[in-house]
């Protein structure tokens, strides 16, 4: 038991660690395609040491909600990390604490405490920012109920470690109908929960053309640090349930033993690091979707779900 708590903590360890890594090199990566030279892989560390060092600014006009979604918005990734597998094919000691379901909620409360911070300094960007959130969010949790329900209905669990099991490791269940779309669909759903082309440009600064990175334009020092770490963790962990869960669940510790653990974490990080191949490419073959077409892009998403799940019925 003591040997799989301390399996979770390093889990954790590793989401909180590699998160602005894979930030890093994904803007590496995007710079490169574009024929520059970009930044260092590092660089979000010293964006985040930076911060953390800076004063912290907060409008008297603030209340309870601003002060205390950084730190919701930090946690509640941490808290995803010790029910999913991160680095391990087999249950650890939180696995049974919460499904995928209720993680992808838990996820959704700290998007919809940003959402009423950026609202709640008053500021004209924030809440045109939240509102344009909410619509994202709206059309993306039918999604996700979609997505994990057919997932459950296969696996006879929404537990992740029992759906890597039953859904994906026989291999003849990878190439099945319902499980390519459902890939798919949560591709798409990444994009859009990440803030990622084509549904928002996370590098554009505009503050008018701005989805996800207007919920933090009040915040500084601290607060902004945190805010900062907790959206990178966040995308880390969609990427550890997409990869680990639905596409490639091999790799990971199958032994309980620390060595096993250990070298768990390079596998994981070179699969994170081909499927972030793939959304530069994504990024740089698509243009960021008007603000009405947005919708459209989740509606096919939410289609491609519904697809899944009537060709698991009808098609098992």
């Amino acid at each position: 038991m003591i040997a799989r708590i301390l399996f979770n903590l390093l889990q954790v360890a590793v989401v909180m660690i590699a998160a602005p890594l894979a930030a890093g090199v994904l803007a590496r990566l995007k710079e490169m395609v574009q024929s520059k030279r970009g930044p260092s892989i590092f660089q979000p560390y010293r964006d985040l040491w930076k911060l953390f060092h800076k004063d912290e600014i907060v409008s008297e006009d603030s209340s309870w909600i601003f002060r205390f979604t950084p730190y919701l918005v930090f946690v509640t990734p941490i808290f995803v990390a010790l029910l999913i597998p991160v680095l391990t094919s087999y249950p650890l000691f939180f696995a049974f604490m919460g499904d995928m379901l209720g993680a992808g909620f838990v996820l959704a409360l700290g998007g919809f405490f940003a959402a009423l911070a950026a609202v709640d300094t008053a500021n004209p960007y924030g809440p045109i920012g939240a509102s344009r959130t909410r619509m994202v969010g709206f059309l993306a949790e039918p999604v996700f109920m979609i997505v994990f329900f057919t997932v459950s209905f296969v696996a006879g669990s929404t537990i992740p470690y029992i759906v890597q099991q039953r859904w994906v490791t026989p291999f003849a269940n990878f190439f099945a109908p319902s499980h390519v779309l459902l890939v798919l669909a949560f591709l798409m759903l990444i994009l859009a929960e990440g803030g990622r082309i084509p549904v928002d440009n996370p590098s554009g600064h505009f503050e008018l053309a701005m989805i996800d990175e207007s919920k933090s334009l009040e915040y500084s020092g601290r607060g902004f640090a945190l805010v900062k770490w907790g959206g990178q963790m966040k995308f880390f962990v969609l990427l550890c349930i997409f990869l680990n869960v639905l596409v490639t669940p091999w790799g990971l510790a199958s032994e309980q033993t620390f060595g096993a653990v250990l070298l768990a974490i390079p596998t994981v990080l070179l699969k994170v690091f081909c499927f972030l191949l793939v959304l530069v490419v994504i990024e740089s073959s698509l243009s960021k979707l008007r603000l009405f077409r947005i919708a459209e892009f989740l509606g096919a998403a939410f289609i491609t779900s519904v697809a899944a799940m009537v060709s698991q019925v009808f098609l098992p």
